[in-house]
C-alpha cells in the first residue's frame, strides 16, 4: 500500500534507501548493475570484457553493490558468480515513488494557495 501524500517518509526507511542510491551513484557500479541485469549471472572476468577497469576494482565495486543489497555472488566450484538481486531496487523505487507522491501533494497545497 502506497503512504499517503501527506504522510512523511519515516527516516529508517530514507537510511535503508540512502545505501541503495549510494551504491549506485557511482558510474562504474551503475553500468555494473546495467550489464547484470541484462546478462544474467557473470563472472568477474566476464564483467571486465572489454572494459578497462581491473579485475581488482571491478570486485571492490561489487562488494559495494553486495554491501547495499544490490547484487550478490554465488560460488560455483572455484568461482564466483555475480548476479543482481531485485529487491533492493524495488525498495529505492518505493522510496522515489513516496517522494514523488509528497512533492506532488505540495505542488497542489501551493497552485491551491496561489489560486485560491
Amino acid at each position: 500500500m502506497s503512504p499517503s501524500p501527506s504522510a512523511p517518509l519515516k527516516r529508517a526507511a530514507l537510511r535503508k534507501s540512502a545505501s541503495i542510491f549510494a551504491a549506485l551513484g557511482d558510474e562504474t557500479r551503475l553500468r555494473l548493475v546495467a550489464v547484470l541485469c541484462a546478462g544474467g549471472t557473470l563472472s568477474i572476468a566476464q564483467l571486465t570484457a572489454g572494459t578497462d577497469i581491473t579485475r581488482q576494482a571491478v570486485t571492490k565495486h561489487l562488494q559495494v553493490l553486495a554491501d547495499a543489497g544490490l547484487v550478490r555472488d554465488v560460488k560455483i566450484g572455484r568461482e564466483r558468480l555475480w548476479e543482481f538481486d531485485p529487491a533492493k531496487l524495488e525498495e529505492g523505487r518505493r522510496s522515489l515513488e513516496a517522494i514523488a507522491q509528497q512533492w506532488d501533494h505540495a505542488l497542489m497545497k501551493l497552485k491551491l494557495a496561489v489560486e485560491g
